[in-house]
C-alpha cells in the first residue's frame, strides 16, 4: 500500500469510528425503548430502526475490513429480521445478550479494539444465534463487558473530546450564517466613512466660500465702529449691527471647531473600518477554513465508481486524479457530486470506446479519464475533466438537433462548431442510440451546467473527433461572498454577479438596429440581441429613451445578450441571502443582499434573465402543445397482468391513450390495425419476446421510426447491448423502475 492509499485508509477508518458511535447509540436507544414494552405500531417502528442501524453498521464495517464488528452485526441483523417477521419474541435473555453485544461492539470500535477477547466474540455471536432459533438460555457464559476502575478515563471518550467534537452540518451552517450577518457591519462601516468624507467635502466647499467673504465682513465692521453713534435711531441701528458682527465671529470660531471634529470623526471612522473589517474578515476566514474540505473527500470515491461502471460496459478505463489536495467550500463539493457522476457517466458511456475499437483506431486498449484541479487567480478553482475517447461526432449531433426540431434543417449547415457545442447543454440533446439507467436522456450536461452556474461558476466544452473531449469548469472557492455590479434600473438598485458580466459599454441610440422585430447591438463585429432590463423585470421607467445608454453584456449557458440599464453604480463584495417562504423561487431573482446604506437590493439570476429575454422577444407559444400529449397513443406489451395494468394505469393517469398486448405476437397484430406513437414492452414473454418484437418493428419500414422502450428484469451488460442491437430507444430495469423515470423517458421519445 502506497503512502497516499495508507492515508486514505486512516481517514476512512476515522470516519467509520465516528459513524459507528452514532449507530451504536441508536441501537442502544432502540433496545431501551423496546424494554419499555411499547404499543405494537411503535414497537414495529423501533424494530425496523434498529434493524437498519445494524445493517448500516455491518456494511460500514465491511468497507474498512473490521470483520469482528461485521460478524456481530450480521447476527444482530438476523435477530431483528426474525422479530420483524414475528418468528421470535422479546425476552430478558434477549435484551441482556443484545446489550452485551453492543458493549462489545463499542470496545471493538476504539483504536485498540483488536485486543478484545476473541473467545468472548464467539460466545456472544453463538448466543445471539440461539436467540434467533428461539432458545431463551445461554449454553455458555455471556462475556461481561470490561469494568473501568473509578477515576480511570474511558479511552474512547478521551480521544473523542480531546481531538475532535462532532457537530451537525446544519448547526455549522447556522453558525456560518450568523457569522455572515457581520459582513453587513463591514459594509456599513465603509458606508459611514464615505458619508463622513462627503460631509467633509461639502463643509470644505462652504468653509472656502465663508473664508473668502469673512475679510469683507471684518472691514465692514471696522468702518461701522469708526463712524460712531450720531443719534438714537442710528444708535439702535449700530447696536443691531454689533450683534450681527458678534454672531459672525462666533460662527467663524465654531466652524473651525466643527472642521476639527469632522476630521477626528474621519480618523475614528478609518480606525473603525479597519477594526471591523479585520474582525469580520478573520471570522469569515476561520469559518471558511472550517467549511473548506479537500477535493479528495469527493474524488477518492470515483476510481471505484469508474471501475465498476466501465466493467459493466465492457470497457477498460483508468481514472487519473491530480490536485485533489486543493480545498473548497463543503457546500460546493456537495453540489458537485451529482455533476461529477453525470459527467463521468457521459465519458464512460459516450466517450471511451471499447478495447477492440480503440485497438482498431491505434489507441491503447485502456481508456483514460483525467480530473485535474488547479487554483486560479481571484479566489477561483478550475476543474478539467478530459477523456481520450471518440469525441463528439458533429454530423451525428446535427442530425439529432434536426430530428428533435431544435434546429431547422436550413439552419443546421450554417451552425459553427461552437454553436453546436452550446446547444449540447440543452436538456434532451443526446447522441446515444438508447436510453438506459446510465445515460442517453440528454440530461447530464444540462444538469451539470445548471448546478455549476447556480454555484456562480461556468463550464466550457471542447471536443476533437477520435481524440477526446474535455470539460473546463470554473468555480468559486467559497459561497460566502462574491463580487457584484450595483446597477440602477428604473430608479431601483440591483446586483448583477460580476462573473456573468462580459463587459459594460456606453452606446448611442443610433447604434441600436432592429432585426426581425427585435433590438440588436453590434459589438466587435458580432450582433447581439438587446433588451431593456426594466422591461424584463416588469418595471416602469419614468424617463423616455436617452441619447446614450449603458449596456451590460451578460453571458450564461453559452448565450450572450445585452441589457440596457440606467447606470452602473460600482462593484462591491456581495453577501447573498436566499429567499424564504413563500418566495423560495422567484423568476429572475437569485436572492437579496444588504447594501452598506442598509437598503436591501435583489441579486439577479442571469440565467433566468437570458431565458426571459429570449421568451420576451419570441413569438407566442402554441397553445396546442399543452393538448398534444392527450392525442398520443401507446401500446403496452406485457404478459404479466399485474405489470401490464400498472404501466397502463401510470400512462393513462398522465393523459396518454393506452392499449395493451399480452405478448409480441399480439402486439404485431395490433400494430398492423392501429396507429401507435410508442411501444412499451417487456422482454421475457411467451411466443415472441421483447427483443424479437423490437427487431420485427425495425425490419418493417412502416414502423422503423416507432420508439420502443424495453422494461425488463434482465440487467446484465449483454442484455443491454442486445437491446441496442435490435434498435430499442430505451432500456429500463425493473429493479430500479419508478413512474417518474418511465414518464420522463416517454415524454422525451414522443
Amino acid at each position: 500500500m502506497n503512502k497516499k492509499s495508507d492515508e486514505f485508509a486512516k481517514r476512512l477508518l476515522s470516519a467509520f469510528r465516528i459513524e459507528a458511535e452514532e449507530h451504536l447509540k441508536n441501537i442502544t436507544s432502540g433496545l431501551i425503548e423496546l424494554e419499555k414494552g411499547p404499543e405494537q405500531q411503535a414497537k414495529t417502528e423501533v424494530i425496523e430502526t434498529v434493524f437498519r442501524e445494524a445493517h448500516s453498521l455491518k456494511g460500514a464495517a465491511r468497507a474498512v475490513n473490521l470483520t469482528d464488528i461485521e460478524k456481530i452485526c450480521q447476527s444482530l441483523e438476523g435477530v431483528f429480521s426474525s422479530l420483524k417477521r414475528n418468528e421470535i419474541h422479546l425476552g430478558p435473555f434477549m435484551f441482556d445478550t443484545l446489550h452485551r453485544a453492543v458493549d462489545i461492539l463499542g470496545e471493538l470500535n476504539i483504536p485498540d479494539g483488536s485486543a478484545v477477547d476473541k473467545a468472548g466474540i464467539s460466545i456472544i455471536i453463538e448466543n445471539i444465534d440461539k436467540i434467533q432459533k428461539g432458545q431463551t438460555e445461554a449454553v455458555k457464559t455471556q462475556p461481561e463487558p470490561k469494568v473501568i476502575p473509578a477515576g480511570e478515563p474511558v479511552r474512547r471518550e478521551k480521544q473523542q473530546f480531546s481531538d475532535t467534537i462532532r457537530i451537525s452540518a446544519e448547526k455549522m451552517d447556522a453558525l456560518l450564517r450568523q457569522g455572515e450577518e457581520m459582513f453587513a457591519l463591514k459594509l456599513m462601516a465603509n458606508q459611514n466613512l464615505e458619508d463622513i468624507d462627503d460631509l467633509i467635502r461639502m463643509f470644505g466647499t462652504w468653509y472656502k466660500q465663508w473664508s473668502a467673504i469673512y475679510p469683507t465682513m471684518c472691514e465692514f465692521r471696522r468702518l461701522q465702529e469708526k463712524g460712531g453713534r450720531q443719534d438714537e435711531k442710528e444708535g439702535i441701528y449700530n447696536h443691531r449691527n454689533y450683534k450681527l458682527f458678534e454672531f459672525i465671529d462666533t460662527t467663524h470660531e465654531n466652524m473651525k471647531t466643527l472642521e476639527n471634529r469632522l476630521i477626528e470623526f474621519r480618523r475614528a471612522g478609518y480606525r473603525q473600518r479597519y477594526a471591523t473589517g479585520l474582525m469580520v474578515d478573520n471570522l469569515l476566514g476561520e469559518m471558511k477554513a472550517i467549511l473548506m474540505l479537500p477535493f479528495s473527500t469527493l474524488l477518492e470515491t470515483f476510481p471505484k465508481f469508474v471501475r465498476d461502471l466501465s466493467r459493466d460496459q465492457g470497457k477498460d478505463i483508468e481514472l487519473v486524479i491530480s490536485g485533489e489536495e486543493i480545498e473548497i467550500d463543503r457546500r460546493i463539493l456537495e453540489e458537485m457530486k451529482v455533476v461529477f457522476i453525470h459527467l463521468l457517466r457521459n465519458a464512460i458511456d459516450h466517450g471511451i470506446e471499447k478495447p477492440e475499437i480503440r485497438l482498431q483506431n491505434k489507441k491503447a486498449s485502456r481508456g483514460k479519464i483525467k480530473i485535474t484541479v488547479s487554483r486560479m487567480e481571484g479566489n477561483k478553482v478550475n476543474i478539467l475533466l478530459s477523456d481520450d475517447g471518440a469525441g463528439i461526432d458533429m454530423q451525428v449531433l446535427k442530425g439529432v438537433l434536426m430530428k428533435k426540431g431544435i434546429v431547422p434543417p436550413e439552419d443546421a449547415e450554417r451552425l459553427t462548431e461552437q454553436d453546436i457545442l452550446a446547444i449540447v447543454f440543452q436538456s434532451g440533446v443526446s447522441t446515444s442510440p438508447i436510453i438506459t439507467d446510465i445515460s442517453g436522456r440528454g440530461l447530464g450536461l444540462a444538469i451539470a451546467r445548471e448546478k455549476i452556474e447556480k454555484l456562480g461558476g461556468q463550464i466550457v466544452l471542447e471536443t476533437h473527433r477520435h481524440t477526446g473531449t474535455s470539460l473546463s469548469i470554473t468555480l468559486p472557492l467559497t459561497l460566502i461572498t462574491f463580487r457584484g455590479l450595483l446597477v440602477n434600473v428604473a430608479e431601483r438598485e440591483f446586483i448583477v454577479p460580476t462573473i456573468n458580466v462580459e463587459k459594460a459599454v456606453r452606446v448611442s441610440g443610433d447604434e441600436i438596429k432592429t432585426v426581425e422585430n427585435r433590438d440588436t447591438l453590434s459589438l466587435n463585429g458580432v450582433t447581439l440581441p438587446l433588451s431593456k432590463l426594466a422591461n424584463i423585470l416588469g418595471l416602469e421607467e419614468k424617463n423616455g429613451n436617452a441619447a446614450t445608454m449603458t449596456v451590460l453584456v451578460l453571458t450564461s449557458q453559452g448565450k450572450r445578450i445585452g441589457f440596457v440599464v440606467n447606470e452602473v453604480l460600482g462593484e462591491q463584495e456581495v453577501l447573498i441571502k436566499g429567499l424564504s417562504q413563500p418566495l423560495v423561487r422567484v423568476r429572475n431573482i437569485a436572492g437579496a443582499t444588504i447594501l452598506g446604506s442598509g437598503k436591501v437590493a435583489p441579486v439577479l439570476n442571469v440565467s433566468d434573465l437570458i431565458k426571459s429575454a429570449t421568451k420576451h422577444a419570441a413569438s407566442p407559444l402554441k397553445t396546442e402543445i399543452a393538448h398534444e400529449k392527450e392525442k398520443k397513443s401507446i401500446l403496452v406489451v406485457e404478459d404479466s397482468i399485474t405489470s401490464r395494468m400498472l404501466i397502463k394505469n401510470i400512462l393513462e393517469t398522465f393523459g396518454y391513450h393506452v392499449k395493451t398486448a399480452v405478448d409480441g405476437v399480439d402486439a404485431v397484430m395490433q400494430l398492423k390495425t392501429e396507429k401507435f406513437d410508442l411501444v412499451v414492452s417487456d422482454v421475457d414473454m411467451p411466443r415472441m419476446n421483447g427483443f424479437d418484437l423490437t427487431a420485427k418493428i425495425r425490419s418493417d419500414k412502416k414502423f422503423s421510426e416507432l420508439p420502443v422502450i424495453l422494461v425488463t428484469a434482465l440487467e446484465s451488460r449483454a442484455d443491454r447491448e442486445r437491446g441496442i442491437d435490435v434498435g430499442a430507444n430505451a432500456y429500463i430495469v425493473k429493479s430500479s423502475f419508478d413512474q417518474v423515470n418511465l414518464l420522463e423517458i416517454v415524454g422525451r421519445l414522443i
